[in-house]
């Protein structure tokens, strides 16, 4: 059995880490650096980074502040934010990242998700997605979740997994910082119809909603969180340790 990933992630605002809840309401949370180190020390399988503004303002993610966390961690990093391109991808996998995150510049070109693949291999693409519900549908929302796109979740789901994303990050917009357990619906609906991992993000508030995750969908392969990570709600080592009591597959370090 495949062990299940924990993954912390930083989103990062003019060089902070923020959060915020149903992706507003954004607040300070402290230094990106900082954050990574703790994060390798603690037991983190791997790091998310997102520049969450970069695509909105329309620039290039911040190169020195991605090689700064990089130096400091010993895990896998995926970097989003602002990925628009191939020579996009090049320059943060130069910069540290192991994975390269595209969301707004795939919904634009969805050529780069195959495109990426072809040079750099499967598993340095991660497709992340913005999934809200807008009458009843999965609707993917682009530019950190400002713009429905109109595009259906889940036949975006699908093509990227056909056409050379590695992973999905599922985001749902819904639960995002509300602290009431992660998207069960929206989960099962994506992980029935890919074969590549998922991993959640979006509504983790305590301990027991990763076990309630991995043991309704045992299809996920990770659970992403920010805040409850980020404030020591929940201590990683705690958590997987919780996670091993319930018979799930995890990383004991």
């Amino acid at each position: 059995m495949l062990t299940k990933r924990i993954i912390p992630c930083l989103d990062v605002r003019d060089g902070r880490v923020v959060k915020g809840k149903n992706f507003t309401s954004i607040r300070d949370v402290e230094s990106p650096v900082e954050l990574a180190r703790y994060y390798n020390e603690s037991g983190a399988d791997e790091l998310v980074f997102y520049d969450i503004t970069a695509s909105y303002e329309g620039r290039a993610l911040f190169k020195d502040i991605l090689e700064e966390v990089a130096q400091e961690i010993f895990i896998p990093l995926t970097v989003g934010g602002g990925i628009n391109t191939v020579d996009d991808f090049d320059r943060v996998l130069k910069s540290g990242a192991d994975k390269v995150s595209v969301n707004s510049g795939a919904i634009r070109d969805k050529s780069l998700i195959t495109a990426a693949a072809k040079k750099y291999g499967d598993q340095c693409v991660v497709l992340s997605m913005d999934v809200k519900r807008v009458d009843g549908a999965f609707r993917v929302f682009a530019k950190g979740g400002r713009e429905d796109t109109g595009m259906d979740a889940l036949e975006w789901a699908r093509y990227g997994a056909t056409h050379g994303a590695g992973e999905i990050v599922l985001n749902s917009i819904d639960t995002d910082g509300v602290k009431g357990g992660f998207d069960i619906e929206m989960l099962t609906a994506v992980t029935d119809i890919v074969n590549i991992p998922v991993i959640a993000s979006g509504g983790a508030g305590k301990a027991e909603d990763f076990a309630e995750l991995f043991r309704k969908i045992p299809k996920v392969d990770a659970g992403l969180a920010a805040s409850i990570f980020h404030f020591r709600e929940v201590e990683i080592k705690e958590l997987k340790k919780l996670l091993k009591a319930e018979g799930v597959e995890v990383r004991i370090c």
